[in-house]
């Protein structure tokens, strides 16, 4: 979300604000074209930062949904490049998304299918990396396939893999395609292992309607305050195609209120929910 800023700058801001953990895009696209993971494990360790896992960047040119087998293929070598680098700098897990970002009209009927077979090619990659695969529902305004979690589960089970179990949740397309923001993080349980955060209309978290109680409640309860699993603050805004901002050059003292801001409400939130009483807790309705 902080584009084209200088490395260090969005680490130094994260760690002045009590942030340990960084979620990094996977722009590590070829052998010629990509972030130099030597320079970016140097600047994690000087700011004894960790890497939570690796955003996967997936468009028309990546797409494991694809009716171009040669588009296919660069999908399947993308998630090989994403889960070395992951695992170089010490990430846990790769987002994959079964469609390309952007395009929201399904090519053909056959296009689940097709994904889930590109992504079982890709499944041995996560197997030798020890990289977990985490798939991420979008909603519908984006992407082509998979909206709910009930799709992605029921996407998993089609992949058929043991390497690929894992989901990664976003209240934000939650909020457009769930019922239930709460149902469907618990309905995630042990599989959820990163959770996006933003507010209603996709800004930092106390900006806009979203119960963020309710979501750090269904959050502990599936134990997303574990070790090894993770929260991340995401306030993209509303773009179709949120990739934009990943060539863009942010304003700098707005990314420093965004992020200032939304730790301080998260924390306080977290706060006043682990404070309740179980007289509390017996008023609240999922």
């Amino acid at each position: 979300m902080f584009g084209r800023e200088p490395f260090e700058k969005s680490l130094k801001r994260l760690k002045k604000n009590g942030i340990n953990y960084v979620e990094l895009k996977g722009d590590n696209y070829t052998p010629d074209l990509h972030q130099d993971p030597e320079q970016t494990k140097k600047w994690l360790e000087h700011f004894e930062m960790r890497v939570s896992g690796i955003c996967g960047l997936y468009s028309e040119y990546n797409d494991l949904s694809s009716v171009n087998p040669y588009v296919r293929q660069t999908a399947i070598e993308y998630i090989k490049r994403q889960t070395e680098y992951a695992q170089f700098v010490g990430g846990r897990y790769l987002i994959v998304v079964p469609s390309a970002v952007g395009r929201t009209i399904p090519q053909d009927e056959y296009e689940l299918y097709r994904s889930a077979e590109t992504l079982r090619i890709c499944a041995q990659y996560f197997e030798q990396s020890n990289v977990i695969a985490a798939i991420e529902p979008i909603r519908s305004a984006e992407v082509s396939l998979i909206h709910t979690v009930e799709q992605a589960l029921a996407y998993i089970k089609l992949v058929n893999h043991p390497a690929i179990y894992y989901i990664n949740g976003d209240v934000y397309h939650m909020l457009c395609e769930e019922r239930n923001v709460g149902e469907a993080i618990l309905s995630c349980g042990d599989r959820l292992i990163n959770l996006h955060v933003a507010d209603s209309n996709r800004d930092g978290p106390g900006k806009g309607m979203m119960d963020l109680d309710l979501v750090i409640m269904a959050a502990y309860l599936v134990g997303m305050n574990q070790e090894g699993r993770f929260i991340t603050f995401e306030p993209l805004g509303p773009y179709s195609n949120p990739y934009v901002l990943a060539n863009s050059v942010p304003d700098e003292s707005i990314m420093d209120k965004l992020v200032k801001e939304s730790v301080e409400y998260f924390r306080e939130r977290e706060g006043i929910v682990r404070g309740l009483t179980q007289s509390d807790l017996s008023n609240i309705v999922f």
